[in-house]
């Protein structure tokens, strides 16, 4: 799951931001305010990390990971705003199709390379490259021959992006795109050293070692399937005077309690919370819930004859009290989903996206109904009974969900047999993505503060839309947004708000909450920065008080 329009310096962001720097008198007064002579920073994690390789990234921890070890041509700062990365001055034609971006001369690869223009030339062609096979590779739809390098009908060399010298980036569009400088200090459109990636192969990115680092940190510890590795400053960073952090530790502790614990005994400056957790230490001065623009969502393998019915799909969607789920199970101030986008991601004309969306359909908690179609959808199929397994990720948070939505199902629906599967979220992604699944609890996270971010992911071809829905009203409503329409703020709207109404009416996937994130920081934490879209943490001012 950033980016608003700029043409040069910082620009402030549509995305919601939160930056946590205040503390409580009490918190004063229990501390010198002097920085401490180590500054060290230990943090949890609910999941293992998948990738290091910016073209290859799909999950929100690894992208935490990479967007502070990697920079591109911007950095998403303080109170939502943009802050120079290598990109110091920006150009935009007047017909909004050609940009031209002015690097520092001070970027330097972790291997000792210069960061150069030419750089950013290979990773957007490596990205895009079928033989790459990134998930991502749909976001540079609109970049001058972007997509028929992806349905493998042209060569990336073809790619609207040339480095008219080492510190001189030109990137052609063949069409506007509304949310373009969104995307750029996105993950998939991150520099890579093309020495490194010749020489690790298919290594790439899969441990610390086979990586390099041109950001505030450089990796270390992480073998490709360990639960803890380091972040340690990056002594070629051009802005290393701002980073303060010697070291962040990171541990995996799937379960809130143990994590808590450490948290308790000081191994631990930052945790996340239980739904009761949360509820005891709400008035904690360390305590708060972040605001996340995620969306947790029931995806139907579609491929299956079961999900391929639309009354079956209704039916185990309105079979979910999604108000107690919210409340009494994911907790943190997370609300239920209105549809799949996330509130206060975008509004227009002072409308919320969400709400402008909003439809009964999809999203509500009906017995009856649920009973009702569930009985007309099995008649469908010539079945008397529907059995599935519902897979999940295995930290503490997922399963209670899984567990949740599997009593509420078979409580609700006589008919209807739910097994838990509950795996690491790197075995989740890797089966989602071959299609081997009934139905997963899945989340997105949105990448930009733009509703496409998440609407894009369900036309028929997208690689994230591993459920296989197809309606082609909804592939034509998001193609019209983005052509046609693109450059018309109101009509483009009503594409995309219409398209998620199509999502919802025809259940493509089941939206069930928003996630609201509580949190335990140590108050002698400064500096942080936290941010609802995109990568979540920016450490790279972060600094620790006595």
């Amino acid at each position: 799951m950033k980016f608003k329009r700029l043409v040069t310096g910082a620009l402030a962001l549509a995305a919601t931001g939160l930056l946590v720097t205040a503390c409580s008198n009490k918190q004063k007064a229990n501390s010198t305010g002097q920085v401490a002579s180590k500054q060290v920073l230990n943090w949890s994690y609910l999941a293992e990390l998948a990738t290091l390789d910016p073209s290859k990234v799909s999950d929100a921890y690894s992208g935490d990971i990479i967007n502070n070890s990697m920079e591109g041509l911007y950095r998403l700062g303080k109170n939502s705003k943009i802050e120079p990365g290598l990109a110091t001055q920006t150009e935009v034609s007047d017909d909004n199709l050609t940009y031209t971006f002015k690097l520092r001369k001070d970027g330097k690869w972790s291997n000792g390379d210069k960061v150069t223009a030419h750089d950013f030339v290979y990773g957007w062609r490596r990205t895009v490259d079928q033989k790459t096979a990134s998930p991502y590779a749909y976001l540079y739809s609109g970049v001058k021959n972007a997509d028929a390098i992806v349905k493998g009908e042209a060569k990336p060399e073809t790619l609207g992006i040339t480095a008219k010298d080492d510190h001189t980036l030109v990137v052609t569009l063949e069409k506007p795109i509304p949310y373009f400088q969104l995307l750029l200090g996105f993950e998939p459109f991150l520099p890579q050293n093309q020495k490194a990636v010749e020489k690790f192969g298919d290594e790439y990115g899969t441990s610390a070692k086979t990586m390099v680092y041109n950001g505030p940190f450089v990796v270390e510890g992480w073998t490709g399937s360990n639960l803890n590795w380091k972040l340690n400053k990056n002594p070629n960073y051009w802005d290393k005077k701002k980073v303060k952090l010697e070291t962040i530790n990171f541990k995996v502790n799937k379960s809130t309690t143990t994590s808590y614990n450490l948290y308790q005994s000081k191994q631990l400056d930052y945790t996340t919370l239980s739904n009761e957790q949360a509820k005891q230490l709400a008035k904690d001065p360390a305590y708060s819930a972040l605001k996340q623009a995620r969306t947790t969502y029931l995806d139907f393998n579609q491929t299956k004859e079961s999900f391929k019915n639309l009354k079956i799909r209704q039916a185990l969607s309105y079979a979910v009290d999604r108000q107690e789920l919210a409340k009494n199970i994911v907790g943190g101030g997370s609300q239920p989903s209105l549809g799949i986008v996330s509130q206060g991601l975008a509004e227009y004309k002072d409308q919320d996206f969400a709400q402008a969306a909003k439809t009964t359909a999809g999203v509500s908690y009906d017995k009856k109904k649920a009973k009702e179609l569930l009985k007309e959808g099995l008649a469908e199929l010539g079945q008397d009974k529907l059995s599935f397994t519902l897979m999940s990720s295995d930290d503490d948070i997922s399963k209670k969900v899984a567990e949740f939505i599997q009593s509420q199902l078979e409580e609700n629906l006589s008919d209807v047999k739910v097994s838990v599967q509950s795996v690491p979220l790197k075995t989740r992604i890797a089966r989602g993505e071959k299609g081997d699944f009934d139905v997963q609890l899945s989340g997105w996270s949105a990448d930009f503060a733009d509703p496409i971010s998440f609407l894009d992911l369900f036309t028929k071809d997208n690689s994230y839309n591993f459920g296989k829905w197809e309606n082609a009203e909804y592939d034509r409503l998001i193609e019209a947004s983005k052509t046609t329409d693109a450059s018309d703020k109101a009509k483009r709207w009503d594409d995309l708000v219409q398209a998620s109404k199509v999502l919802s009416e025809q259940q493509g996937v089941a939206p069930l909450y928003q996630t609201n994130v509580p949190q335990l920081i140590n108050v002698t934490v400064k500096g942080l920065i936290q941010n609802s879209a995109g990568a979540t943490n920016n450490w790279k001012e972060v600094y620790i008080i006595e």
